[in-house]
C-alpha cells in the first residue's frame, strides 16, 4: 500500500478560500479511482514563515493505480491549485506503508 502525501503551507489572506477549495478538490481525486480513501489533517507545527500547514495523505489501491494517477490525472488537478499562485507552498512525498499496527480493545 502506498500514500500520495501533499503538505501545504497556506497564507493566512487565503486560508478559508482554500479549505473550501480543498474540500472539494479531494472527492475529485478520489474519484480517478486510484486512491481508497483521503485524509485532511492539519500540521500543528506553528512554521516560522507563517501562515497554516495542511496535510492530505491520500492511500492508493496499489504502486500501479499511484503511477497511473501520476501519468494520467495529477496535471491536470494541479493546475487548479495554481490559481492560489505563491499563496500556497506545497511539497509532495510518496510513502510506501511497510506495517499496521493496531490495539484491539476487549
Amino acid at each position: 500500500m502506498y500514500i500520495y502525501n501533499v503538505t501545504s503551507n497556506i497564507d493566512e489572506s487565503i486560508h478559508d478560500e482554500w479549505l473550501s477549495w480543498i474540500k472539494e478538490h479531494i472527492p475529485q481525486v478520489l474519484a480517478t479511482g486510484k486512491f481508497e480513501k483521503a485524509t485532511l489533517t492539519r500540521v500543528l507545527v506553528e512554521e516560522e514563515m507563517g501562515g497554516v500547514t495542511y496535510s492530505v495523505q491520500y492511500k492508493s489501491y496499489s504502486r500501479e493505480a499511484l503511477d497511473a494517477y501520476f501519468k494520467e490525472d495529477a496535471d491536470k488537478l494541479r493546475k487548479e491549485a495554481a490559481r492560489f499562485g505563491d499563496k500556497v507552498l506545497a511539497f509532495r512525498t510518496e510513502l510506501q506503508i511497510i506495517d499496521e499496527y493496531s490495539v484491539e480493545f476487549k
